[in-house]
């Protein structure tokens, strides 16, 4: 018996739809943010608000908040809009430098330990 692979490329992951609890769509991974020394990813870039992806920020959510959901086909995490509107975000034309004390930051808005 073959079994799903736990495995998967990042350009697959690009594009796929975030949901809420509720099943409520909150946006889409815009790109993933990965440790270079461990190897791990540390953020899925979350592309939020706006307008048809005009005037769309990128929140970085820590990538073990997100849980994928097949009967979805995306993501699910355990957010509300209200408390994206308050986290820690930048434009797309912007990229953070993502220190240690950002990702502290990040990791501490959401109340997730730091890696």
């Amino acid at each position: 018996m073959l079994m799903a692979s736990t495995t998967i490329s990042s350009d697959r992951v690009e594009g796929t739809k975030v949901y809420n609890g509720n099943g409520d769509k909150l946006g889409s991974i815009d790109n993933l943010v990965i440790d270079k020394r461990s190897g791990l990813v540390r953020y899925a870039a979350l592309e939020f608000g706006g307008f048809m992806g005009i005037g769309t920020d990128r929140y970085p959510i820590p990538w073990n908040m997100l849980k994928y959901d097949t009967s979805l086909d995306g993501y699910v995490v355990p957010l509300r809009e209200d408390q994206l509107e308050k986290a820690p975000r930048y434009a797309q034309s912007d990229r953070p430098e993502y220190s240690d004390e950002y990702g502290r930051k990040v990791y501490d808005y959401y109340g997730v330990a730091w890696m």
